[in-house]
């Protein structure tokens, strides 16, 4: 303590001797106050002392008692170390964190415990008053990086402009070696938890080898956290605004403060500018946007800048942006609903649904045509189940996009996480009458989920994708047509798979005879993914292996199927090798979920990619997936095969698939793209 308040004393006292009474007085009164609200804290003031003969001064911290009347006690806040017999008193300085006051009281007495005053007729006087205020510390560690050296020390205190910290070394290592002309990288901890991390400059410092007391000022105001985006997250200003509350990460004081703008992917707030407390690149672990008494949304989020503003009443307050670095999946739900209502009423996001109004729409629009119901009446039961849990219970894994018009749907859209980082768009569907509008309405809510959360970790969203017929003219122009057009795989990528069922792959003519011969079906060894990695990569180089977890390092894994199963769901993938005579020809993913998760099963059948098609037969494959139908409770199983070359050369395909997969650092593409044709066609993309 004591080196700290030298360290004060000696940026603050020089010059103060003789400005006593040139600065704003402060009464008696005021001065009491101050004083006890500093006993009341557990803190210090400042007394200085003078040497009689050498007229040198000593700084030591005391703690005042509470005052009674006129007279003040203090007791020193650690051992003096010298004989106080030499010194006498000059003043004694209170610093709030932004004003400094000097008092000079008559003295009662002073020994080695503690000094005395009469504070009668007393004033004080500001003799310092800095442009921020300062707030001390609790607990944070400091590490200084330059020039490959590593410093340790301490936060003693910060404001919206420079950090003050207590640095120390052990020899060899020298406090010598820190340059004042050179910048520093400064890390802020508590425990393991990094609170801040920035470029600063060295303002001033003590002298010493081993301990040294410095101040910093970072040399930003603003962080480029992710790369700067063309179509960015719409703010919204509501009625009434929300609060930021949180723990202060540096002094551990709550802190309230008004929302100025809020998106998905970060908010606005405003301060004083004197008082400011949010330095830019600072992180909050916890951060609580609260409506009202009963509902917020907790995140962790990020400084990101800071501007200064006037009011109408010429106050100076800082604006600044937080960014959400991470938050609940189903928070993210809750404030996209949120925001998407208030920007358009008739918009509603993963919100309980009427479930028989959702069936009629879905046979109304023609969206559950004469074939498609065929396929699925069956088993109309269990997919019921299955919707009522997706559409009502709001599960993690899926997100539904409805536009409603008075309580009638008009427009509908949905997605389902069904791999570890990828997303699954579909089941789009919108009234005709509605012009396309309703149907650009929910196409429009989805965009906006995935550009306001696709940077979270916790929503899983690096990659979208969707499976359409080529012949379907809106999902050809919306996503084939950027794919197309951008002509950049690993930025957006289109793959065409023939699809059939199980049932006409075993009975085709060509694949009666199904023997075994030197056919081997194995789980893929990492030689044999990345075998299918480069096989891909020479006939697409697209993204298809990365969406669907058939990288090395992803196949295996199963987080997000115990995920499933944690919310009653089921999703197995089960991925196999067929070799012949040794050498790899496929590799075979079953995908098993619940009936109807997608209307055209993609997230229930068996997807073939054929590596090397070299005598590869029909029976060869037909045998291979009559050992694998045991997963699949009817021959109607949906097979997808790739290259859709070699299946229409062996099989009798039924139709095919695109699969249109985005790399969602590539939004604006996208957007960009979805632009031109609403331009293009008049607000229409039918």
């Amino acid at each position: 303590m004591g080196n700290v308040h030298n360290f004060l004393s000696s940026f603050r006292n020089v010059g103060l001797q003789g400005r006593l009474g040139a600065g704003r007085k402060v009464a008696g009164k005021h001065l009491s106050n101050v004083l006890n609200f500093v006993n009341f804290q557990d803190e210090s003031i400042l007394v200085n002392l003078t040497h009689r003969k050498y007229r040198s001064m000593l700084s030591l911290p005391a703690t005042p008692m509470p005052q009674v009347g006129e007279k003040l006690d203090c007791l020193w806040s650690a051992e003096p170390g010298t004989n106080l017999d030499s010194y006498e008193f000059l003043h004694f300085l209170v610093d709030d964190g932004r004003k400094l006051v000097m008092a000079r009281p008559r003295l009662r007495g002073m020994d080695r415990e503690g000094i005395r005053f009469d504070l009668s007729d007393v004033e004080g006087c500001e003799v310092g008053v800095r442009e921020f205020r300062r707030h001390k510390c609790q607990e944070i560690a400091v590490d200084i990086y330059q020039n490959g050296l590593l410093f340790h020390g301490r936060l003693l205190d910060f404001s919206a402009s420079s950090l003050g910290a207590e640095m120390a070394c052990r020899p060899p290592r020298s406090l010598q070696w820190l340059n004042p002309e050179a910048p520093v990288t400064a890390v802020l901890r508590e425990g393991q938890d990094v609170l801040y991390s920035g470029e600063c400059k060295v303002l001033r410092q003590t002298h010493g080898r081993s301990t040294r007391l410095v101040a910093l000022r970072p040399l930003s105001s603003r962080l480029q956290r992710l790369k700067p985006k063309e179509f960015r997250s719409r703010r919204a200003t509501l009625t009434p605004m929300p609060s930021a509350v949180f723990r202060h990460p540096f002094t551990g004081k709550t802190v309230t403060l008004p929302v100025t703008d809020i998106s998905g992917p970060g908010l606005s707030v405003e301060e004083y500018y004197e008082g400011s407390i949010l330095l830019p690149g600072m992180i909050i672990p916890r951060l609580d946007i609260v409506f009202s008494a009963g509902m917020k949304i907790p995140c962790r989020a990020q400084v990101v800048y800071r501007n200064i503003l006037w009011t109408e009443r010429d106050r100076a307050v800082a604006k600044c942006g937080i960014a959400v670095l991470d938050m609940d999946i189903q928070d993210q739900v809750n404030i996209s609903a949120l925001l998407h209502r208030a920007d358009h009423g008739d918009s509603h996001v993963s919100e309980p649904v009427d479930m028989g109004a959702l069936w009629e729409f879905f046979f109304t629009t023609g969206f559950f045509y004469s074939g498609k119901y065929a396929h699925l009446s069956s088993t109309k039961e269990a997919f019921k189940r299955t919707y009522e849990k997706l559409y009502l219970e709001n599960p993690q894994i899926a997100r539904h996009f409805v536009c409603q018009d008075r309580g009638i749907i008009q427009g509908h859209m949905s997605m389902v996480r069904f791999w570890e980082n990828a997303w699954l768009i579909h089941h789009h569907a919108a009234h005709t009458e509605s012009g396309q509008k309703a149907g650009l309405v929910v196409l429009e809510q989805v965009g906006r989920y995935v550009n306001d959360f696709h940077s979270l970790y916790s929503a899983h969203m690096d990659f979208v994708l969707c499976f359409y017929r080529p012949e379907n003219k809106f999902p050809d122009r919306v996503f084939g047509g950027l794919s197309r057009n951008l002509r950049n795989p690993k930025g957006c990528s289109l793959d065409s798979f023939a699809y059939l069922t199980l049932r006409n792959a075993l009975s085709s003519e060509n694949a009666l005879d199904m023997r075994q011969g030197r056919l081997e079906l194995t789980r893929p060894s990492g030689e044999d993914l990345a075998e299918l990695e480069s096989f891909y990569e020479h006939c697409s180089g697209g993204l298809m292996l990365n969406a669907l977890d058939l990288e090395p390092e992803m196949v295996g894994t199963d987080d997000l199927s115990r995920l499933y199963r944690s919310l009653g769901f089921k999703k197995e993938c089960h991925a196999f090798s067929l070799k012949k005579g040794g050498v790899l020809k496929a590799v075979i993913m079953c995908q098993v979920s619940d009936i109807g998760l997608n209307l055209s099963n993609v997230t229930n059948g068996i997807y073939v990619i054929v590596v090397d098609a070299d005598d590869v037969t029909a029976g060869d494959l037909a045998f291979a997936l009559s050992l694998l139908q045991g997963y699949y409770g009817s021959e109607d199983t949906p097979l997808l095969l790739f290259p859709t070359s070699f299946a229409q050369a062996i099989f009798p395909v039924e139709k095919t698939y695109n699969l249109w997969v985005l790399n969602t650092r590539n939004l604006d593409d996208y957007f960009r793209h979805v632009e031109r044709l609403t331009r293009r066609l008049g607000g229409g993309l039918s």
